[in-house]
C-alpha cells in the first residue's frame, strides 16, 4: 500500500504544481460567471417577473432582494454544475502526459499492480476535483452572503459540499473511462475545448433544461453531472423558496413556487418521467460503480507492462 499511496501523493502533486492547468480548469466557471453578468442575470429575473405578472394577487409579495438572491444563486449552481464536468477532466490529464512523456514505463515496471496505479490515478483526480470544487463554493457563499440571506441552515450548507463531492467522483470516474483513450495531450485538449463549450448547455447553466424538448432533456439528464446540478439547485434554492412561499402566505396555494422549478428545473426529467432525489442519488451511485469496474478493466487491457 505505500507504493500505491505514494503514487496518489506524487499525481495529486504533479497537477495542483501545473498552475496553467488549474486555471484552465476554471475557465468554464469563470465564462459562465462573465455570461451571468452580462446577459443571463436579467432572463433569469425576467421569467420570474413574467410569473408573477401572470397571477396579480402576488403582486408587491415577493421582494425585489429575493428574487436577486434567486437569480445570484440559479448563478452558483450553473458555475458549480460546469465545474463539475471540467475541473475532473482536467484534473486527469496527469495520465495523458504520463503515457506521452512514457512516463507509464517506469510506473508499470514498479511492483504496483495495475488496478492499483489506476485507482492512484483516478483517487488523486476525485481529491483535487473536490478540493478545487469546494473552493468555487465556499468564495461563492462568501460573496453573495454579503448581498442578503441565503435562508441555508449549517446542515444545508453541509449537504451542500456532500453533493459537490459526489458530483466530483462521480464526474472523475465517467472521465476516467475517456482519458484512458487518450494518447497525447493536444487529443485532449482538443476535447476538453469541446467539453466547455457544451457543459453549460447540458447542465442548464445558460438555458434552464425545462426549455429544450423532451428528448434532448432525456439526453442531458443521461449524464450525472446534470443531476448533480438539480440536487444542487434544489439545496442552495430550497430555503429561500420556502422564504417566498411564506411571503405570499399561501393564497396561490404553492402555484408560484411551483411554476419556477418547473421553469428551473428542480426535477431530473428522463423520458417524460421526473426523477426524484433519492433516485437521482441512486442513479450517480451506480454510474460511479460501474465506471470504477469499466476504468479498471480497461487499464489492465491497455496498458500493459512493456
Amino acid at each position: 500500500m505505500r507504493g500505491f499511496s505514494g503514487l496518489t501523493k506524487r499525481n495529486v502533486i504533479v497537477f495542483l504544481k501545473d498552475r496553467q492547468s488549474v486555471v484552465f480548469s476554471l475557465l468554464t466557471s469563470i465564462i459562465v460567471l462573465v455570461l451571468y453578468l452580462l446577459f443571463l442575470k436579467g432572463t433569469f429575473v425576467d421569467a420570474i417577473e413574467t410569473v408573477l405578472s401572470q397571477q396579480s394577487m402576488l403582486s408587491g409579495r415577493i421582494s425585489a432582494g429575493d428574487i436577486d438572491m434567486f437569480a445570484n444563486l440559479i448563478l452558483v449552481t450553473g458555475i458549480l454544475g460546469s465545474a463539475m464536468i471540467t475541473v475532473p477532466f482536467n484534473c486527469l490529464t496527469t495520465i495523458v502526459r504520463d503515457r506521452e512523456n512514457r512516463v507509464d514505463y517506469d510506473i508499470l515496471a514498479t511492483p504496483v499492480k495495475r488496478w492499483q496505479i489506476v485507482l492512484s490515478y483516478y483517487l488523486a483526480g476525485a481529491f483535487s476535483s473536490i478540493l478545487l470544487n469546494g473552493i468555487i463554493l465556499t468564495v461563492a457563499l462568501m460573496v453573495i452572503r454579503m448581498q442578503g440571506n441565503l435562508y441555508l441552515s449549517a446542515a444545508d450548507i453541509c449537504q451542500t459540499y456532500g453533493i459537490v463531492a459526489l458530483g466530483s467522483v462521480s464526474a472523475t470516474a465517467v472521465f476516467m473511462i475517456l482519458v484512458l483513450f487518450f494518447k497525447t495531450s493536444s487529443a485532449s485538449g482538443a476535447f476538453f475545448g469541446i467539453l466547455s463549450a457544451a457543459s453549460g448547455f447540458v447542465i442548464g447553466a445558460y438555458i434552464p433544461i425545462s426549455q429544450f424538448s423532451e428528448k434532448v432533456q432525456t439526453v442531458c439528464n443521461i449524464f450525472p453531472a446534470s443531476q448533480v446540478t438539480i440536487l444542487l439547485r434544489n439545496k442552495l434554492l430550497g430555503g429561500l423558496l420556502g422564504h417566498m412561499d411564506e411571503s405570499i402566505g399561501g393564497i396561490d396555494e404553492g402555484m408560484f413556487v411551483s411554476s419556477i422549478k418547473e421553469i428551473f428545473s428542480f426535477q431530473a426529467k428522463i423520458f417524460s418521467r421526473n426523477l426524484e432525489i433519492r433516485e437521482m442519488v441512486c442513479y450517480i451511485a451506480v454510474v460511479l460503480m460501474i465506471s470504477l469496474v469499466a476504468m479498471t478493466v480497461i487499464y489492465s487491457k491497455n496498458y500493459r507492462k512493456k
